[in-house]
C-alpha cells in the first residue's frame, strides 16, 4: 500500500537536506542523472514501448500518444536538459536587497527553495525529468503523481534519477513517485499540507478544477492554452503563412500549439486560401465561422473546411484542428480573445506598432508575441533551461516556471543589541 504520510515525512527530510547543498553540488547530482539517463536510455526506451502499445490498446489518439512517446532522440534530449540546467545560474541565495534601516539594523531579502513541491502531470514523461531536475537545482524536494497511461516510463526515469542520486550520496527520497494509479492517492495528496508546500497540477481542466477546489496545499495552475493568433491587414502575409504553420503544425499536442486564428477581412481572401493550402499538407481540419466559412469552403479541395459549432472557440484541441473566425479590427480581436482565452499564449501578426502595443498592452496573457508563433511559450525557449509548468495564474509565478519560480525568499535581519522600543 502507498502511503504518502510516510512519503511526506521523508520528502521534507530530503528538502533540509538540500537547502543546504552548494550549487556545485546539486550540479554534480544533475550531471549524474544526465549521465544515467544515457546509460539506461535502453532500459527507459523498452519500458515506453510497453506504455505506447498498451494506449493504443486503449485507443488513445494520435495526439496523446505523440506526448506519451519517447524516442531516442527525445531520451537524448532529456539528458542534454539535465546538463543545461546545471550550466545555469543557481538563484538560491542570491540576495535580492539589502537595506540599512534607520534604526542602524541590516535588513536583507534572500532567496530560498519552497520545500516539497508535488504534482500532477499526464501523458508526458519528460515532465518527470523537467520536474526532478529544476526541483534539484533549486533545492526542492517532490511527489510525483503522473497518468497511468505512462506509469511504466515514469517508473523508470526515477529509477533513474533515484540511481544518480544515490551515486552522489544525496536522498533518493528527494524526488518520489506515487506508483499506485488509485485516484484516491490524488485526494490524499491534495491534504498533505503538513509535507507538502505547493501544488502543480498539469493536465486538463478537470484536474484543475480538482485541485482549486480540494487542495488544502497553494495550488499554481497552468498549462491549459486555448492560444489566439491575430492577422491584421497591414501582416506580411508569407510570414504570416509560415507562422501560422509553426503555430499549429509543429507538435499540435502541446499546450502552446494554435488554437484559433483571427483574420482581418481586408486580407482574408488573399490570406485564407494560402493559408489553407499549406496546412492542408498536415492535414489540419479548419473550423469556420460566417464569411471565413465562404472563403475557405471555395477552396475546399486543398482542406477539410467545416462551420465551427458553439464550444468551437472554447476548446484546446491538442490535436490537428484549427477554429478561423473573422475580426473587423483589432480591439474586436481584443475583446474576441478575452471572451475565450485561458491567458496561456497570444500573438498577433502586423506591421502597424500602435495596434501591436494596443494588443500587448489590453491583453493579460502569460505570454504575448508580436510576429511570431505561439510555440515559443515555453522555459527552453525562454532560456529558462526547462519548465515545470506555464503558469496563467496570477499569484507569484506568472508563464513558463523555471528556476526563480520554484523559490521564495526570507528576511534576514542584523543587528547589534536591538531592542524594539
Amino acid at each position: 500500500m502507498t502511503d504518502l504520510i510516510a512519503m511526506g515525512i521523508e520528502a521534507k527530510a530530503a528538502s533540509r537536506k538540500l537547502a543546504t547543498l552548494t550549487t556545485a553540488q546539486k550540479n554534480g547530482a544533475l550531471l549524474a542523472i544526465a549521465d544515467e539517463i544515457e546509460a539506461q536510455a535502453d532500459v527507459v526506451l523498452a519500458e515506453n514501448e510497453k506504455d505506447i502499445a498498451d494506449g493504443r490498446a486503449r485507443g488513445l489518439t494520435d495526439a496523446l500518444l505523440d506526448r506519451l512517446l519517447l524516442t531516442e532522440a527525445r531520451v537524448a534530449g532529456l539528458a542534454a536538459d539535465a546538463r543545461k540546467i546545471a550550466d545555469l545560474p543557481d538563484p538560491v541565495g542570491v540576495e535580492l536587497e539589502s537595506r540599512l534601516l534607520s534604526n542602524g539594523m541590516r535588513l536583507s531579502r534572500r532567496r530560498i527553495p519552497i520545500g516539497v513541491l508535488g504534482v500532477i502531470y499526464e501523458a508526458r514523461p519528460n515532465v518527470t525529468i523537467d520536474i526532478a531536475t529544476l526541483s534539484l537545482k533549486t533545492g526542492n524536494a517532490t511527489i510525483l503523481r503522473g497518468g497511468s497511461e505512462t506509469l511504466r516510463s515514469n517508473l523508470a526515469l526515477v529509477q533513474v534519477i533515484q540511481a544518480a542520486l544515490a551515486k552522489v550520496g544525496l536522498p533518493e527520497t528527494a524526488v518520489q513517485y506515487i506508483d499506485n494509479p488509485d485516484r484516491e492517492l490524488v485526494a490524499q495528496l491534495l491534504r498533505l499540507d503538513e509535507y507538502v508546500d505547493m501544488l502543480i497540477p498539469r493536465g486538463g481542466s478537470g484536474l484543475h478544477k480538482l485541485c482549486k477546489e480540494q487542495s488544502s496545499i497553494p495550488v499554481i495552475t497552468g498549462g491549459i492554452g486555448i492560444c489566439h493568433l491575430f492577422v491584421d491587414e497591414t501582416a506580411d502575409l508569407d510570414n504570416a503563412v509560415d507562422i501560422v504553420e509553426n503555430s499549429k503544425v509543429q507538435r499540435p499536442s502541446v499546450c502552446n500549439s494554435l488554437d484559433t486564428l483571427l483574420v482581418h477581412p481586408a486580407i482574408a481572401q488573399d490570406f485564407l486560401p494560402r493559408a489553407a493550402i499549406r496546412l492542408a499538407q498536415s492535414g489540419v481540419e479548419l473550423r469556420a465561422t460566417g464569411e471565413a466559412y465562404d472563403i475557405l469552403y471555395s477552396h475546399q479541395h486543398e482542406a477539410e473546411v467545416v462551420p465551427a459549432g458553439p464550444e468551437d472557440f472554447d476548446q484546446e484541441w491538442l490535436s490537428l484542428i484549427l477554429g478561423v473566425h473573422l475580426v473587423a479590427d483589432v480591439d474586436e480581436a481584443i475583446a474576441f480573445i478575452q471572451a475565450h482565452t485561458t491567458e496561456h499564449t497570444e500573438s498577433i501578426l502586423t506591421n502597424d506598432w500602435q495596434n501591436a502595443t494596443k494588443f500587448v498592452n489590453e491583453l493579460s496573457s502569460s505570454a504575448i508575441f508580436v510576429n511570431a508563433s505561439t510555440r515559443f511559450n515555453d522555459g527552453g525557449q525562454f532560456g529558462l533551461g526547462a519548465e515545470v509548468a506555464v503558469s496563467t495564474q496570477k499569484l507569484h509565478a506568472r508563464g513558463p516556471m523555471g528556476l526563480e519560480e520554484l523559490t521564495t525568499y526570507k528576511w534576514i535581519g542584523y543587528g547589534d543589541g536591538h531592542v524594539r522600543p
